[in-house]
């Protein structure tokens, strides 16, 4: 079975950082394209970030693009999201998840069918 779990969310003021971690169980995290994902009060989950097999090829929609950087070690089988220069409009759930495909243009959906808990993101003004 494909299990993630999310840690190193927090309270943080903005202009502040946060890495976060994500540990794949059931499944080698080297065989899969992963995305992190994002669900802010009251709005849908999207994707945020993307990172290829190797971590070689990554994509970030536009409001994050420079100040978020995905990451993954896949010996550890745990893929990352170092977050700076976070804003207010950060807060929110992060989840990641094995998915469809990562492009320039979208992260793809997740292929699992299974969601962690999530690690809540608070960004103070």
């Amino acid at each position: 079975q494909m299990e993630v779990a999310e840690s190193g969310g927090g309270l943080v003021q903005a202009g502040g950082s946060l890495r976060l971690s994500c540990t794949a169980s059931g499944f080698p995290l080297g065989d899969y394209i992963m995305g992190w994902f994002r669900q802010a009060p009251g709005q849908e989950r999207k994707g945020v970030s993307c990172s290829g097999t190797t971590g070689d090829f990554t994509s970030y929609i536009a409001s994050v693009k420079g100040r978020f950087t995905i990451s993954r070690d896949n010996a550890k089988n745990t893929l990352y999201l170092q977050m700076n220069s976070l804003k207010p409009e950060d807060t929110g759930t992060y989840y990641c998840a094995p998915i469809t495909g990562c492009t320039i243009y979208r992260v793809g959906h997740n292929r699992s069918g299974y969601w962690g808990q999530g690690t809540h993101v608070i960004v103070s003004s």
